[in-house]
């Protein structure tokens, strides 16, 4: 992807990041090579569940970008499982463990999925731990990347918890999350998604090739940085609205905060974020395939720049048509029938290359970004309180 020296990458305190990124469609091949051995395991677990109960509720969780797994594939995996049979929600541990009565319901069979690069995040281990203590009938999906973590310990032995290990090298040694975003994303398509094997192999095969082409734009890129700026903006619709927040969390992580970014949808950012933008400000739209969401997302953009404010506008996209004329990063035509549940694979791939790139213009070490040591890898300092009933609290309290 990058040209300089590895000597010079490691410089920079970019080496580690850089490999990370560029390593991803290789992984993306053997997480769908892995989904191929699980599979009949996998389907006999979810065929298990289903057996057992008329409805069941799907929790989708993590802490951070690992959150942003469950959330970037909600939108799509919606249309794609029976919602009379399953109630698929989407909910951070960081919320769950603070009001755990508001999404863990003692008589509601729950399967709890939790993602996880590290598996040690104390949110995450909490919550399965309240989830235990509160659901009656609980079953659990454990999709992480470090097999020695403490959620895939606690998997051992459970038949109730399926243990989905992610490729090796997905288990990013960097600071910010990359590799272990997108194959913990992906992962959780193809196990959900009720196309059929061919075309996830299909798409596996495209996106992998996209992500490829996006990375020989480094000096594109890199050109769009080139002049000042001081804000970003990210804005998209349905999966890709969600991506947003990841794309927008990167460069916040990676510039510790030294670009000021925002994340919204193509339709929402008119409702007061727009006032945001300035003469400093950089704007992304992920561009949907889908032909009715994208007229959406042309409207924004055209809207943008025709306001005439922004330092520029772009959209990311797969079409070098369409009725937006502005400034535009192309993605192989090949990418136009991606759904765009699995879009944001190739797409968040640019975002990470954007999140490096600018690090690097503000002098930040996008290894280890965060100078003071306020910010970790894996989080610190969370104090997990021990959860009681609510008469059980007040009569403490009292």
């Amino acid at each position: 992807m990058f040209e300089l020296t590895e000597e010079r990458l490691t410089e920079l305190g970019a080496n580690i990041t850089t490999r990370e990124i560029e390593q991803q469609p290789k992984l993306w091949l053997e997480v769908l090579e892995n989904y191929e051995k699980n599979r009949e395991k996998i389907d006999e677990f979810l065929r298990n569940i289903a057996k057992k109960h008329e409805r069941i509720r799907i929790i989708f969780t993590g802490a951070g970008t690992s959150a942003f797994v469950g959330e970037t594939v909600k939108p799509y995996l919606m249309d794609k499982m029976d919602e009379t049979k399953w109630e698929l929600t989407a909910t951070p541990t960081t919320d769950i463990l603070s009001n755990p009565a508001a999404f863990l319901r003692k008589n509601v069979p729950t399967l709890l999925v939790s993602f996880a690069r590290s598996g040690n995040s104390p949110e995450s281990v909490a919550t399965v731990s309240l989830a235990k203590q509160l659901v009656d009938d609980l079953y659990q999906l454990t999709i992480t990347c470090a097999e020695s973590g403490k959620l895939a310990l606690n998997a051992a032995g459970d038949a109730k918890n399926l243990l989905l290990l992610q490729p090796t090298l997905s288990n990013d040694k960097g600071f910010a999350m990359t590799s272990s975003f997108t194959c913990m994303t992906l992962s959780t398509l193809l196990l959900f998604d009720n196309i059929s094997m061919k075309e996830k192999r299909q798409i596996v095969d495209v996106i992998h090739q996209m992500a490829k082409a996006v990375m020989e734009k480094v000096d594109e890129i890199e050109a769009i940085l080139a002049p000042d700026f001081s804000r970003v903006v990210y804005l998209g619709s349905g999966s890709l609205a969600a991506l947003t927040r990841e794309a927008s969390l990167k460069i916040l992580e990676l510039t510790a905060g030294k670009v000021a970014t925002l994340f919204d949808s193509s339709l929402g950012f008119r409702h007061g974020p727009k006032s945001f933008v300035d003469d400093e400000t950089l704007i992304f739209v992920f561009t949907s395939n889908d032909v009715y969401t994208q007229q959406y997302d042309l409207d924004i953009l055209n809207e943008i720049q025709g306001d005439g404010i922004a330092k520029n506008v772009y959209s990311i996209t797969t079409n070098t048509e369409g009725r937006f004329k502005g400034n535009k990063i192309i993605y192989p035509e090949i990418g136009t029938t991606v759904p765009d549940g699995y879009l944001t694979l190739p797409y968040i791939v640019f975002g990470q290359m954007v999140s490096v790139l600018a690090a690097i213009k503000v002098n930040n070490t996008p290894d280890t970004p965060s100078a003071t040591g306020t910010v970790n890898r894996v989080v610190q300092g969370v104090v997990i309180h021990e959860f009681k009933q609510q008469d059980e609290f007040e009569e403490k309290v009292m």
